[in-house]
């Protein structure tokens, strides 16, 4: 889905898919007869960022923050925790209220705090780092070519199955670098901008988390988690990435 940002130009934020959110729960005969069910009005749900437990600005720790870090660290992205690891994780965390007062998830256990902080640091990484960005502009630029070759229309990209967005690929003018970027087990990386390939050369969203620790950062209360934190930040992504293919 993040490769549709990128496709918008939206590699900063990474929000652009969030536009026809409303749209897609008024056209669910499943949702909408729930919504009705309890009570629900739809503008009550279509927007989660007006809730500060399910979603807050960078770096607090929301739920939506929680689900895709505990999720990605057990094993969708890496396998950084177990399963008993991760619901110790979630057993040790409250409701507490941040600096300015407004609700947030924060630990109640300094050195579980510091355990989380130190895989979200990986995971941050991981979400920006080159071959991370290669490979999401990529398929956006591919996807966009083929939007404009009518092959896949904007609808498709909401409503049809991300196995039917890849066959689609796969069997397209472009299959042959598409195979390419995912059999190569490396990218190419450069301060100097390569000739005659398809190359990136942009950053990321960065996603980073600074949780509460009974009501204060753990940035604030511990010089090691302070000290991850600063070390995430300073990944570079100013260097030009590479395979060696063009894309025309």
């Amino acid at each position: 889905k993040h490769s549709i940002d990128f496709m918008n130009k939206d590699y900063e934020k990474q929000e652009s898919t969030e536009e026809l959110t409303t749209k897609i729960i008024q056209d669910s005969e499943e949702l909408m007869y729930l919504l009705n069910r309890d009570g629900i009005k739809v503008e009550e749900v279509a927007d989660y960022h007006i809730y500060p437990i399910a979603d807050n600005d960078t770096p607090r720790l929301s739920s939506d923050r929680l689900e895709y870090t505990l999720s990605n660290g057990l094993g969708a992205t890496e396998k950084f925790w177990t399963l008993e690891e991760v619901k110790e994780i979630y057993d040790n965390i409250e409701i507490q209220k941040d600096e300015n007062g407004i609700d947030e998830l924060g630990f109640k256990t300094e050195q579980i705090a510091l355990d989380f902080v130190k895989i979200t640091s990986k995971l941050s990484i991981i979400y920006r780092e080159d071959r991370t960005r290669y490979s999401m502009q990529l398929i956006a630029d591919i996807l966009k070519k083929l939007s404009i070759e009518k092959k896949v229309t904007k609808k498709d990209l909401y409503t049809i199955k991300e196995s039917e967005i890849i066959n689609i690929i796969s069997e397209s003018k472009y299959k042959d670098i598409f195979n390419k970027w995912r059999k190569a087990t490396k990218v190419n990386s450069s301060k100097d901008r390569p000739e005659n390939v398809y190359y990136v050369h942009h950053g990321a969203k960065i996603r980073y988390i600074d949780p509460l620790i009974n009501g204060k950062r753990i940035s604030k209360a511990s010089s090691k988690a302070d000290e991850m934190i600063k070390e995430n930040l300073s990944y570079d992504m100013n260097n030009y990435v590479s395979l060696n293919f063009e894309l025309k």
